[in-house]
């Protein structure tokens, strides 16, 4: 594949740090997901050979096409570890340089490098030159700090380096996840830049995405948390534009939902680590749902996978208010 699918009707997932690993991209692809990106990795994990961090970059075949989201604050790093990368076959990258928690910033990647521009443009500068034309994207923030917006002016010399895609979360990396996302300036972004814009925030519904779409009139959308609530969110967007993939789109089950994960967990990785995971993110599905304290206690009193199936089996049989 030469280039990625990006456009209103190709909705992508985000990468979500402790959740958008192997199984749950599936889960999200079949229910329309066009492009999945990988949890953030650290190049300087790579380099050194870091615990765990080989482990983000577990796919398979079906899991394409997918984007490998890198973050760290050296450009060598990057070009030290982009072409082992691309030599196991991966061929989408995406520089992190939106990430407001403090554990990325102090490695000096994430949103911190919205304040040394000229790093975050020589890292995207060697991520292309490593990766080749099309290949690399890059995700940022309004700027660091409210009213210190650097985002044109980062966005237009990423597009002069020849970045691919820029996604944008229009919000100040001191304000985290906090108030809402301004739509508006993706709206300024795309009409500054000739390459294609995606966007992120605030998109915790299907009528979400169609919304700032319609507002903005940027290139794609990027579900995040929506997603970790609901993994139909793609279908439902997908239903909304009156897509023709709908027609082979599984219905949204609560139950059925929470056992294709665990499921897919399973076969993947049946460790008792990968257990504990799944069964964590499995109340997350019942948010807005009635009783949704008992099902958050039967599902995480659970203490094997066959316990853990019946426990979500049960669930099927509870009406949900969002079927």
């Amino acid at each position: 594949m030469k280039s990625l699918p990006i456009s209103p009707d190709n909705p992508w997932l985000a990468p979500l740090a402790g959740y958008s690993d192997l199984p749950f991209r599936m889960l999200c692809r079949k229910r329309g997901c066009a492009v999945a990106c990988t949890e953030m990795v650290s190049v300087k994990g790579l380099k050194y050979d870091g615990k765990g961090t080989k482990a983000l970059l577990a796919t398979s075949e079906e899991d394409t096409p997918l984007v490998v989201q890198l973050f760290g604050g050296e450009p060598q790093d990057y070009s030290d570890t982009m072409p082992h990368l691309i030599e196991q076959g991966y061929s989408f990258f995406d520089l992190n340089s939106g990430c407001p928690v403090k554990k990325v910033l102090k490695t000096g990647g994430g949103s911190a490098l919205h304040l040394d521009p000229d790093r975050l443009i020589e890292t995207a500068s060697t991520m292309v030159r490593t990766a080749g034309e099309g290949k690399v994207g890059v995700k940022i923030r309004l700027g660091f700090m409210n009213g210190e917006d650097n985002y044109l002016e980062i966005a237009r010399r990423l597009e002069d380096v020849g970045v691919a895609w820029i996604t944008m979360h229009p919000r100040y990396a001191k304000q985290m996840f906090s108030g809402e996302a301004d739509w508006t300036k993706l709206a300024v972004l795309k009409q500054s830049v000739s390459i294609p814009v995606i966007g992120s925030g605030d998109l915790f519904t299907a009528e979400d995405g169609m919304e700032c779409i319609r507002q903005t009139g940027i290139d794609g959308i990027m579900f995040a948390r929506g997603a970790l609530f609901d993994p139909a969110i793609f279908a439902r967007y997908l239903r909304l534009l009156d897509h023709p993939k709908c027609d082979d789109l599984p219905p949204f089950d609560l139950g059925k939902t929470m056992e294709e994960h665990i499921n897919i967990t399973r076969e993947f990785d049946g460790s008792i680590r990968s257990f504990r995971k799944i069964r964590s993110i499995l109340p997350r599905y019942a948010k807005g749902m009635d009783g949704i304290r008992t099902i958050r206690g039967r599902l995480t009193a659970c203490e094997d996978w066959e316990e853990l199936i019946e426990a979500a089996r049960e669930v099927s049989n509870l009406t949900c208010e969002r079927c």
